[in-house]
């Protein structure tokens, strides 16, 4: 059985969201004294159009930066149109800019159209055997570097604090490239010489042993196709494909990182609790093994071992669908940067009879800057947090349920489309849809039910890393239960759900003890879950408040129930099965 089956993010995005998700992360930062005052020698290298550029080509340069940029990285190319506009505003001064792109799974052509696309106005090298990315120790893009006239690094890190692993705050607190220029111009020294980097490691070259024990085409290939090339190929929301080897050797520090770290793929239940279909998580095996090729340095293997490329769906991932319907009439634009409102809309399929749904898939209209669109069946009447659920995610497989199993759908439903977008750096239009193929209804067995428990009176106190908040749902009759979905937003910190049995005996169902707003997943069950009548489900969220929290937009206020990722949620959604001949006038009976 398959049922609302959001799976597996690429975000990173974040995205970031996209952001997200994206498999970003923070640099284990070496001591300060090794970037911060060492002085850079001469060096030249080709620019996007092939003409050789060096530092010295600066030297009536005040200052100079140097940003080391890469095509696919989310958080590169969120600040790209930033350092386009630095640029602008700090050259009359004497500031000059230089990117670097040390990549080796970006081409000149792509990092050509990278530099195209953003308007970056200064000039874009490439190191195509990462010698000044190694000159500079330099670890992620983006990274940026200020020379002052000796050409001595004064700052080293990153440009701002606005974006981040799996958060956009509406603006920057603290311009830490734009500070540090300030001062040196002024005559002054940087206050602060170095902020965290965050962002991708760079691909640097590699250069396999002779002889390694684990290769790409006999081992990490495998891995790939199972665990990531469902997000990461050509038109889906992870920011790069890993569909081949060139592909995959770029990428492998940042892969080796992700998964070591377990951000990667995305997966946030505890192992100790529940036993679930969807878990897409590497084995300790697995994570040794491209450890391990990392460090041979990422041998190719025999062409002869490749397995057959992984097919993926073309047009639908259901049948021939018997209706689709739109978002709204017009696209939605999201915008190059900054934070989205959620986006709501609300559309009359004309249902003027009972329907009965098999199968559904929701489709983004602009995958790149869709971190995810939920669709809610709305009863007459009726409320849409309890009600069944059809959702795109990165990774999601649309909803095909077992024969004789359907979601009802009442005469005079409504659908509603809750739309949550991640800037990518360039502007897009979305107009996101669904598509239904209908069941007979006389072949109909069993009814597929959504339901939730949840709070919405909670007021999270400022300042608060560890608010707690408990809901509780009683089941009237023996229930079949099949998934869960905790739901939380921005301040959301983790989320278990708790079963207690009529003898009063406890036990967990699903714990995610790091809960991550990024990656909106549903925990599928192997086998349905018999909740017996008279148990109750308990569903205890915390929250982070704090400061240390990143992704809090204002720790000093009060947080109330609200639609909006400023606001917070607390819902613990879940998903039933019951034979049709029930009564159907509530979802979680």
């Amino acid at each position: 059985m398959n049922v609302i089956s959001w799976q597996r993010h690429a975000s990173w995005i974040l995205s970031l969201t996209m952001v997200a998700t994206l498999a970003l992360g923070m640099s284990a930062r070496a001591a300060e004294s090794s970037r911060v005052g060492q002085k850079i020698e001469n060096f030249s290298l080709n620019d996007v159009r092939g003409a050789s550029r060096s530092l010295n080509d600066f030297a009536n340069s005040k200052l100079v930066v140097v940003a080391f940029l890469g095509t696919e990285c989310p958080l590169a190319n969120l600040y790209a149109p930033r350092l386009a506009e630095l640029a602008g505003r700090w050259q009359a001064k004497g500031v000059a800019f230089v990117g670097i792109n040390s990549n080796q799974q970006d081409s000149n052509t792509e990092t050509a159209n990278h530099a195209q696309r953003h308007h970056l106005g200064f000039p874009v090298l490439k190191d195509p055997a990462n010698q000044v990315a190694d000159k500079f120790q330099a670890i992620r893009t983006p990274e940026v570097f200020v020379l002052d006239a000796d050409r001595v690094v004064r700052y080293w890190g990153r440009i701002d604090d606005q974006y981040g692993v799996g958060f956009q705050k509406p603006k920057a607190a603290r311009n830490d490239l734009e500070l540090a220029i300030e001062e040196l111009l002024a005559g002054k020294p940087v206050s602060q010489p170095t902020a965290e980097s965050i962002g991708c490691r760079i691909g640097r070259v590699h250069r396999p042993l002779p002889s390694g024990d684990v290769t790409y085409t006999n081992q990490i290939v495998r891995l790939m196709q199972s665990r990531c090339v469902e997000c990461h190929h050509e038109g889906q929301i992870a920011p790069f494909g890993l569909t081949t080897y060139d592909e995959v050797v770029g990428w492998a520090e940042m892969i080796r990182e992700v998964t070591q770290e377990r951000r990667m793929p995305p997966w946030h239940a505890s192992s100790e609790h529940g036993d679930f279909k969807n878990n897409p998580s590497l084995t300790a095996e697995e994570i040794a093994l491209i450890d391990r090729w990392v460090d041979n340095g990422c041998p190719q293997g025999k062409p002869s071992d490749l397995p057959e490329p992984v097919p993926y769906a073309q047009g639908w991932g259901i049948s021939k669908p018997d209706q689709v319907f739109y978002m709204g009439e017009k696209p939605f634009t999201v915008p190059a940067d900054g934070v989205v409102d959620y986006q709501m809309y609300e559309v009359d399929p004309g249902f003027k009879e009972e329907r009965w749904i098999k199968e559904a898939e929701v489709k983004a209209g602009s995958p790149a800057v869709v971190h995810h669109v939920i669709v809610f069946i709305q009863q007459p009447g009726g409320d849409r947090f309890g009600a069944p659920q059809m959702a795109y995610a990165p990774g999601m497989t649309p909803r095909r349920f077992d024969k004789g199993m359907a979601i009802r759908v009442p005469a005079g439903s409504k659908l509603i489309f809750q739309c949550h977008y991640t800037p990518n750096g360039t502007s897009q239009d979305d107009r996101s849809y669904v598509g239904f193929v209908y069941a007979n209804p006389e072949e109909v067995t069993h009814e597929v039910l959504g339901g939730a428990v949840g709070d919405l009176s909670f007021r999270i106190t400022p300042n608060d890393a560890n608010y707690k908040v408990t809901a509780k749902k009683m089941f009237l009759k023996d229930t079949l239960l099949v998934g869960m979905n905790p739901h939380m937003h921005l301040r959301g910190k983790s989320f278990r759900y708790e079963l207690e049995l009529p003898d009063g005996s406890h036990e967990i169902l699903l714990d995610v003890p790091r809960y991550d707003f990024n990656w909106q997943l549903w925990y599928l069950l192997k086998q349905p879950k018999l909740i017996p009548k008279g148990s109750r489900m308990i569903c205890t969220a915390y929250f982070d408040n704090s400061a240390d929290n990143p992704a809090n937009p204002d720790p000093s206020k009060r947080v109330t129930w609200g639609e909006q990722t400023w606001d917070e949620m607390m819902f613990g959604f879940y998903s039933t099965i019951r034979p049709r001949e029930a009564p159907t006038k509530s979802a979680s009976r």
